[in-house]
């Protein structure tokens, strides 16, 4: 089946990193950019020309160097004639642990458009004003409000923690161990990070195309917002996960993570965020640990 020419609005994945994961067989960093090159160009064919590619990636290392693929990935779509016109970050508090360097906490969300005239809902995912009562200091709207009734853009940092987009990081959990939304997919796309694209990138009943769709996570971001969806996946054991998860969607049995829910806080109790007993000793002694 051949995706018809400027058919989807919204592309909206995370692709391979080429970092040898099971789904992925690992080459040299020039033979993986030359492979999603060509993957980039039939996605551009597919995209309406008011339509956006949000590219969400992290970094390839080798030999304890890392290779930034959102740098590498930038050139590919300016070849493509795509235009950037964010690049968002994602952050979490957990990840892998290095020894070697500071531990990364976050991965990149690179949104193109395919042109200058493209869909952007902005009142649909603003978040609230911290301060609305300012007011204008000058000109004819001098001591009226300046901020917007609906809240303020969002910008590109997001944060979601105490109240639905509230701040200017998007600090939204991996899903690792105990979220719910967790599957057997070692790198899991969060459904929570493709809500806002879908909202603010498309419009109700256009379709939304995930060509590494995994096991379905921005296809159910769309359906629950009334998007039309595909995806496409080589592995079968994530497709049959990812059809099985959408099936528990319309049936209202699959766990969800909701938009804005709080990152959890340890409140000191549990026994993993106590001090362990052999670390008491190294205190006074020139350790820092708290």
């Amino acid at each position: 089946m051949t995706v018809p020419d400027e058919a989807v609005a919204l592309i909206v994945t995370s692709p391979p990193y080429n970092i040898g994961k099971e789904y992925e067989t690992r080459t040299s960093i020039g033979e993986y950019l030359r492979t999603q090159s060509s993957v980039i160009r039939e996605l551009v064919r597919v995209l309406r020309s008011d339509g956006s590619i949000c590219w969400q990636v992290g970094n390839y290392v080798q030999n304890s160097e890392v290779f930034p693929l959102d740098t590498f990935y930038y050139q590919i779509f300016k070849d493509h004639g795509l235009k950037l016109r964010n690049r968002i970050i994602w952050h979490f508090e957990h990840g892998l642990h290095a020894s070697k360097r500071f531990s990364g906490r976050y991965e990149t969300l690179l949104w193109f458009t395919k042109s200058d005239k493209y869909v952007f809902n902005l009142d649909s995912v603003r978040v609230p004003a911290k301060y609305p009562g300012k007011t204008n200091f000058k000109g004819p709207n001098r001591g009226k409000p300046s901020g917007n009734p609906l809240g303020k853009n969002p910008s590109d940092l997001w944060r979601f923690l105490e109240s639905e987009w509230d701040n200017e990081v998007w600090n939204i959990p991996n899903v690792k161990a105990n979220h719910p939304e967790k599957t057997k997919h070692p790198c899991q796309f969060p459904i929570e990070l493709v809500e806002r694209c879908v909202l603010a990138l498309t419009n109700p009943q256009t379709w939304v195309l995930d060509p590494y769709c995994g096991v379905g996570s921005s296809l159910i971001a769309a359906i629950r917002h009334d998007r039309k969806t595909a995806g496409v996946d080589k592995e079968p054991e994530y497709t049959a996960l990812a059809a099985d998860r959408i099936h528990r969607l319309f049936e209202g049995s699959l766990r969800i993570r909701p938009i804005g829910k709080p990152v959890y806080q340890p409140t000191g109790r549990e026994k993993v965020s106590q001090i362990p007993l052999e670390w008491m000793s190294a205190k006074g002694k020139g350790d820092r640990t708290p």
